[in-house]
């Protein structure tokens, strides 16, 4: 049976370009792109696109029938920062379009799902350094307490129901294509914008803040092969550790100006802050390396150069 999907959140940072990869993997019709607002030009023109409430069961479900969709990607979310500001609207959004799709699989409309968990899981008890894939887990942020409790669901439907449900713990990721969503790790595109633009950038985190970081990239190829694995190798069904890099704003600041050297940086941490100190500095993902064969392609000097050229042509 050809594959059918359904992208919700298609919108956002990591759904924009997930919904251009699979258009290019499996066809623009087999795609079906969803949000609750229209995307960029090349998203709309590319394949079908439905306005949709990640919310509205009956309305997610409707789609589902009318493409026969067989396989769907949850990226609509509320992410860390603005989250915060909105706690109730947050949780019903980041998990009522979660059960629905879980309860759609447990009915058998549709075979596979993949679910974005976030490092947001862990918190201030967590190891910091080299968190392993199973540990202490205490998020303080309401966008990490819905992810934390997502995964619980998501093992759970797989264990009670036998839902092929598969996710990954995305670290900051930072592209060049689509701008911030709100998040803790967005300095990490900004500062690229802004050393073009100024030749200056105030970071939002202190210097010292180091956290896991990864390239759009390797973030949409991380999707694509857990979803393409074989369903005996995803051994863990809560959700995967995945990693890249970690750096901190002083040493991100430091490779930028290898291509702009009167680049300057300086620091007033805000909200934020709190958040960062909470989560790890540095991922062990070796499970994800040895059950479905994750390798990344970016380190911090391809990632600084591959912004910098990209945001330059972007702006031509």
């Amino acid at each position: 049976m050809a594959k059918k999907i359904l992208i919700i959140g298609a919108c956002g940072q990591i759904g924009t370009e997930l919904s251009l990869k699979l258009r290019e993997m499996h066809g623009n019709d087999a795609v079906v792109a969803s949000d609750i607002r229209e995307g960029d030009a090349e998203l709309m023109q590319s394949g079908p696109f439905e306005i949709a409430d990640a919310t509205d069961a009956k309305l997610i479900e409707s789609l589902i029938d009318k493409y026969e969709i067989n396989e769907v990607y949850l990226m609509a979310a509320m992410l860390s920062a603005t989250a915060e500001k909105a706690p109730m609207k947050a949780w019903s959004l980041n998990m009522d379009s979660l059960f629905h799709i879980l309860n759609m699989a447990k009915a058998k409309k549709i075979e596979k799902v993949f679910w974005p968990s976030s490092i947001a899981v862990f918190g201030p008890s967590t190891p910091k350094e080299n968190t392993p894939q199973s540990t202490i887990m205490e998020p303080t942020t309401v966008y990490g307490i819905s992810k934390q409790t997502g995964e619980r669901w998501c093992e759970y439907f797989h264990k009670k129901y036998g839902v092929d449900v598969r996710s990954i713990r995305y670290p900051g990721i930072i592209s060049y294509k689509t701008l911030p969503g709100g998040g803790t790790t967005d300095y990490a595109i900004e500062i690229f914008h802004e050393a073009l633009k100024k030749g200056s950038y105030t970071s939002f985190l202190d210097k010292d803040t180091a956290l896991p970081m990864m390239f759009m990239d390797d973030a949409i190829k991380a999707t694509v092969d857990i979803m393409e694995a074989p369903a005996g190798d995803i051994k863990v069904r809560s959700s995967y550790n995945l990693s890249a890099m970690s750096f901190t704003p002083e040493s991100l600041a430091a490779e930028i100006r290898k291509h702009i050297p009167d680049f300057s940086i300086d620091y007033a941490p805000d909200f934020r802050q709190e958040i960062a100190d909470t989560w790890p500095s540095s991922i062990d993902d070796s499970r994800a390396r040895e059950d479905w064969g994750w390798e990344h392609n970016f380190d911090i000097e391809k990632l600084t150069t591959e912004m910098l050229e990209g945001i330059k042509a972007h702006a031509v």
